[in-house]
């Protein structure tokens, strides 16, 4: 993966923020600083999952509940957005945005498969549920990627096998549905999580939980994988 210079790619990160900080659209804004900097479609996919306005940033600490509320509520779950973000993690590429939230710079594709590392993801966020007792769980995933239905099952199946009350549904509108829920919803989706009316970082709480995954997540957004990186920018 070639994200060009380190450290145009730290100064591209900066400019952004300060034409966010000032109200520029997200999107307007990284395309504009990403061409100025010569920097390539992946890193300046990087940088619109990564880099948020500091007033959004903010707001969006502040709303998070906290880990431990998850007890004895109803959670409903990004399905897809959590899963893949998990599966990152384990493949030590997922990213601490300036939101302080945990994110991969896969995106969602139809064509998404089902392979080894997902098994061990749902695993583990299946652990960290049962560890948390919500009353209730809701997986819901998008019916328009392929096989979303077996997916579904197999959820329900390994929700039953960690003892845990809930489903997992097909949806073709998820978004809308994570948006009006009164579940506490998790997801760490931008959009979601600033409309929601309850959310939890979710994935960030799976990481203080198993710190070991904690290796999994660039906590400095330039520090790119790279190995020649953090000499350059030390």
């Amino acid at each position: 993966m070639n994200f060009g210079d380190s450290v145009n790619l730290r100064e591209a990160a900066a400019d952004i923020r300060y034409l966010l900080d000032r109200g520029y659209p997200q999107k307007g804004a990284v395309v504009f600083v990403c061409a100025h900097y010569r920097l390539d479609t992946e890193a300046m996919y990087l940088l619109l999952r990564t880099v948020v306005a500091r007033e959004t940033a903010e707001k969006r600490k502040a709303k998070f509940l906290p880990c431990n509320r998850i007890e004895g509520n109803n959670i409903i779950i990004d399905g897809y957005n959590i899963i893949i973000g998990m599966e990152s993690i384990l493949e030590k590429k997922a990213y601490l945005c300036d939101d302080e939230v945990t994110r991969d710079i896969k995106g969602i594709s139809r064509n998404y498969k089902v392979s080894e590392i997902t098994e061990k993801a749902i695993e583990l966020i299946l652990q960290f549920l049962k560890e948390n007792q919500p009353a209730y769980v809701c997986f819901l995933l998008d019916s328009q990627i392929s096989k979303s239905g077996q997916l579904a099952s197999a959820l329900r199946r390994k929700m039953q096998e960690f003892g845990l009350k809930g489903d997992a549904k097909t949806s073709n509108h998820v978004d809308y549905d994570l948006k009006t829920s009164k579940y506490i919803v998790a997801s760490s989706d931008g959009v979601i999580i600033d409309e929601a009316e309850k959310v939890v970082n979710f994935l960030s709480c799976i990481v203080s939980r198993f710190r070991y995954l904690e290796a999994g997540v660039e906590r400095e957004l330039f520090y790119i994988k790279n190995p020649n990186l953090r000499d350059e920018i030390s």
